[in-house]
Order: C-alpha cells, then structure tokens, then sequence
C-alpha cells in the first residue's frame, strides 16, 4: 500500500480519538509538496468540511493557486460527490481511496444515498432545486464576460 494512502488512515483513525469524524486525506501537489485534511464537519459546524476538502483547501493556501493541477488525493474513503467535485474543481489528476462508500454506509454515513440521488430523476430528488428565470438571469455571466482583467479558472 503507498505509504500516503496509509497516511490519510492514520490521520482518519486519530481525528477519531480527537472528536472528529473517520476521514482523513492527503494531496501530493506536481511538486511533491504533501497536505493533510481530516473530517471537521461536527468540530467547525461544517457541512463541507469533509477531510479531502480540508486537504484541498490546505494545499490550495499552501500553493498559493485555486489548481493543484497534476496532484494526487489519497483519502481513507471513498470521496463522496462534494469531496469528488472539489477534487475535480482544484484540477487534482488523480485519486486514491481506502474504504468505499458502501464501507462508510455500514459505519452509518449516508455517502451512497447521495451518489444514488444523483443517478436518480431530479424530480425524485428528497431536495427540491428548481429554476426561476429572472429577466437578468444572464447579468453575473455579463458582468464576467466585461471583466478584461478576470482570473479565468
């Protein structure tokens, strides 16, 4: 096993100890700059503060850039759709995971009810999301598309 994705489970089983959830994960940037993240959703009253999304933020402060392009994440689990858009967000070229969802649903954590949602009808959805459309709907993306000086990502 690499030794990075035993790393991400160690920190997982510690933040345990320490009141957190069983998460952790480690991003290896291009440059082999390593950060680690774990679960802090019941600590900081954060839902998105799952423990790949900790890591990525790190990593992205610790770079200094929004694109960790050419990373790699090792996490104990799986990444549930939040953790895998963020990876996909930050540009990360690869993952690698311990546990699976259906591991992390036996442990009571609801990973795989959202992945099936997802493959499910918007309709059926236990959310509702819904689109209005607004005469200035298109006004951020105008504004946007106006800005010469914008940070394209």
């Amino acid at each position: 096993m690499d030794s990075h994705l035993q790393t991400a489970i160690e920190l997982a089983v510690r933040n345990v100890a320490e009141g957190g959830g069983p998460f952790g994960a480690i991003v290896v940037t291009a440059n082999g700059a390593v950060y680690e993240g774990v679960n802090r959703v019941t600590r900081d009253n954060d839902p998105t503060a799952h423990g790949e999304v900790t890591a990525i933020r790190d990593a992205c402060r610790g770079e200094g850039t929004f694109s960790l392009h050419g990373a790699t994440l090792y996490t104990s689990c799986e990444p549930c759709p939040l953790c895998l858009s963020a990876a996909l967000w930050a540009r990360i070229e690869r993952v690698v995971y311990a546990a699976d969802r259906h591991d992390a649903a036996r442990a009571g954590f609801d990973d795989a009810e959202f992945y099936e949602a997802f493959a499910t009808p918007r309709e059926e959805w236990k959310m509702a999301v819904t689109r209005e459309t607004p005469a200035d709907l298109g006004a951020p993306f105008d504004a946007w598309n106006a800005k010469s000086d914008r940070t394209e990502y």
